[in-house]
């Protein structure tokens, strides 16, 4: 099982602003939305988490007691030149750009379908062996076979942010990456995938402890 954590609300989210790269920490309240998830994690044995601050604060925070394994591709996207603003800020033809073309890149950012590719490439990775076929090339912490572990007992967790989840989602899905308009993704979130009979399976989207009953 696959559980991809979005990290927890960051100084930026609070205030509104559009978050990519920009390396900042925690508020209170996300460290808390952290620590409320460690007890509905299960069993894990691999913690893997994109390199940005409020991505590895959270793993932290979650409590597990496991070497914390960074992997780029699980980085939020990056928004270029619009970075930092206030969501009302941005342009209202930037935000068409955006939704109309996964291959839309602002000036000096990254495209949807550049997120899609390399998020493509870890979920298979994770999932390779035990009839998940094989994984796609390799990346900073990243294992291949039977030692991905997602296709095995237990649970790796990815800590990661908005975009690239949603991305995970889009490749279980077997959707275009323009999807990730039509779904909303909380902070201090878990999502689940497994591997199915015949490929990833959903099993679930966007649960924290505040909005839904503790899934079975």
């Amino acid at each position: 099982m696959l559980l991809l954590v979005r990290h927890g609300e960051a100084t930026a989210n609070a205030a509104g602003l559009l978050l990519g790269r920009t390396d900042v920490p925690l508020t209170d309240a996300g460290r808390a939305q952290a620590a409320a998830l460690r007890a509905r994690l299960g069993t894990v044995h691999r913690l893997v988490s994109s390199p940005l601050r409020r991505a590895i604060d959270t793993a932290s925070a979650l409590g597990l007691e496991l070497p914390v394994e960074v992997d780029v591709r699980w980085i939020e996207v990056d928004y270029g030149a619009h970075e930092g603003q206030a969501l009302a800020a941005v342009p209202a033809e930037v935000w068409q750009r955006w939704r109309a073309d996964p291959a839309y890149r602002p000036p000096g950012g990254e495209s949807l379908a550049d997120v899609g590719r390399r998020v493509r490439s870890a979920c298979e990775e994770l999932f390779a062996g035990a009839g998940a076929g094989a994984g796609a090339g390799a990346g900073a912490g990243a294992a291949t076979g039977a030692d991905a572990g997602a296709a095995v007992d237990g649970a790796v967790v990815v800590v990661s942010h908005v975009s690239p989840i949603k991305a995970a989602v889009a490749w279980a899905l077997g959707v275009g990456d323009e999807v990730a308009w039509q779904l909303h993704l909380s902070t201090g979130s878990v999502t689940r995938i497994a591997w199915g009979t015949t490929g990833p399976l959903v099993h679930t989207f966007n649960w924290t402890p505040e909005l839904r009953p503790v899934p079975a």
